[in-house]
């Protein structure tokens, strides 16, 4: 089987690893210049194809002179998993059986670009793995194979995405295995009208409102741990947080107002309760355990995040 693979995001990672012997080529998202230089950095999926010999493609969109020449490979299949380009009507004609995709969620809930921050901002105890068998909506085609997540407690974005990915790569060689011996699944058309949609994340989703409620804002640190974390200002400077949890009842103190700075980290009052921040990082400064930066920055108690 000759397979066409679409990925961005170390989520496709694993998926590209484990059918990477039917991969004919690999499509990804073309990097943008980041930071004071403008310097291009590679994605993992680019990095990963690279280690593995396998052509690649990069593409800021499919005008692009080099999609047009998908069709040359002459593909029995496509894979998409974090892709980042909604793929038209054209291009997914290409493959002769068509294209899978691997969304991190339990379809039709969470369509859209970021499912697992979603679940996670929601408090969901769940989750899953859906493999649709693609058409030109989004996320909106039918199901080929579905599978539950728990979520556990301490779960943020980054564990969790990396347990659905590896998982992901399990399913997919199973489905392979069916597809090359029966054709393509046709799969079971999704319930439309109980579909929800997720937003692209924004720098904005980030800052903190300590007026919420320690719930809110500890869910909003698991979502955002990688980008673009959840960050609040000290002093007037850009602070993040990586890792923080719900911590006591609080106090009748200001939402933001810094109550102690204990062994396991930095105590904060919501809107409601308190919670503790236990990772941190000022701007400039490299991130650090919470307590080792208590130590070095005095007078914290009393000051307050805004």
């Amino acid at each position: 089987m000759n397979i066409i693979f679409f990925g961005s995001s170390s989520f496709s990672v694993p998926p590209l690893k484990s059918v990477s012997s039917y991969v004919s080529c690999v499509i990804t998202k073309k990097a943008k210049p980041k930071g004071r230089g403008y310097l291009l950095e590679d994605n993992e999926v680019k990095r990963t194809a690279l280690e593995l010999g396998l052509p690649l493609i990069e593409i800021a969109s499919f005008k692009d002179e080099a999609a047009q020449h998908l069709k040359d490979y002459s593909p029995d299949l496509f894979i998409v998993a974090s892709f980042g380009l909604i793929i038209p009507r054209w291009v997914l004609d290409i493959p002769s059986m068509g294209a899978i995709n691997i969304h991190p969620s339990l379809l039709p809930l969470y369509r859209g670009p970021s499912p697992i921050q979603w679940a996670l901002l929601k408090g969901d105890e769940e989750t899953g793995i859906t493999l649709i068998n693609m058409n030109e909506k989004m996320d909106a085609g039918n199901v080929i194979y579905q599978e539950n997540m728990m979520i556990a407690e301490k779960d943020n974005f980054l564990t969790l995405s990396d347990r659905l990915s590896r998982r992901s790569a399990g399913i997919l060689l199973e489905v392979l295995d069916v597809i090359e011996i029966e054709g393509m699944v046709e799969g079971t058309e999704q319930r439309h009208e109980l579909a929800t949609f997720t937003q692209i994340i924004t720098k904005e989703m980030g800052k903190v409102d300590w007026s919420k409620s320690a719930l809110e804002i500890v869910r909003q640190i698991k979502a955002f741990v990688l980008w673009p974390t959840a960050h609040t200002l000290l002093d007037g400077i850009f602070l993040k947080i990586f890792d923080g949890e719900i911590f006591g009842s609080g106090r009748k103190e200001l939402p933001g107002t810094i109550l102690e700075t204990i062994k396991d980290g930095i105590v904060v009052q919501t809107g409601n309760r308190a919670i503790i921040a236990r990772e941190v990082q000022l701007q400039n400064k490299k991130r650090m355990n919470a307590f080792e930066f208590a130590n070095g920055y005095r007078g914290l108690i009393g000051k307050i995040l805004k």
